[in-house]
This record gives C-alpha cells, sequence and structure tokens, in this order.
C-alpha cells in the first residue's frame, strides 16, 4: 500500500462515495415519498391507497426458493428485464400469493 498514488486514492473516496449513494437512495426516496405525502394530507405510506406491497415477496405474491431465499443469476436477468419461470417459487405466506397487504396507518 505504500506505492498508491494520490489518484487512486481519490478513485477509491468517490467509488465508496458513490456505493453509499446508491444504497441509500431507496431510503431518501421514501423519506421524500412520505413527506410529499403528508403535505398533500395523504397517509404517508399508502398515499391514500389503502394498500401496500408484501415486505416478504416484495408484491409478487410468490417468495423464491433456496438456502437464502435468492439466485443471483436469476435476479440479475430479471433486473435486465427478462422473464423467469420461477421454478423453485413457493406462495408467499404472509399475503396469501396476493403479493399485497391492507395498510396498516390508515385501514
Amino acid at each position: 500500500m505504500e506505492n498508491i498514488t494520490a489518484s487512486e486514492v481519490a478513485g477509491f473516496g468517490v467509488g465508496a462515495l458513490l456505493f453509499v449513494a446508491t444504497v441509500a437512495a431507496t431510503k431518501v426516496d421514501s423519506f421524500i415519498s412520505a413527506s410529499q405525502r403528508s403535505s398533500l394530507g395523504m397517509c404517508k405510506r399508502c398515499g391514500d391507497v389503502k394498500m401496500i406491497a408484501c415486505s416478504r415477496c416484495r408484491g409478487v405474491g410468490l417468495v423464491k426458493g433456496g438456502p437464502f431465499g435468492f439466485n443471483l443469476i436469476e435476479d440479475i436477468y430479471e433486473s435486465l428485464g427478462g422473464e423467469t419461470t420461477r421454478a423453485g417459487s413457493i406462495s408467499c405466506t404472509k399475503c396469501q400469493a396476493r403479493g399485497r397487504l391492507k395498510c396498516p396507518d390508515c385501514s
């Protein structure tokens, strides 16, 4: 590590900053959305829709099987817009495979 230049240190710093910004983007977005909804007099959580996406299946209704509940290759393929067969998936028991739940704040 003694042969590292100032440019490389700056590159690592910028990379770390971009990584942190990427990870925090969803939290920042939900905070801004909640503040906009409350200023409009709407429910902060659902926006007066009375339904929220299931936190276990993320609104899909199916939970992926496997030791950790995800398959890296399928997740990347789906994020690029591909369709998978959902083989090895089971119905979500939290939402009874509907993908949504009643909003606990306004229902």
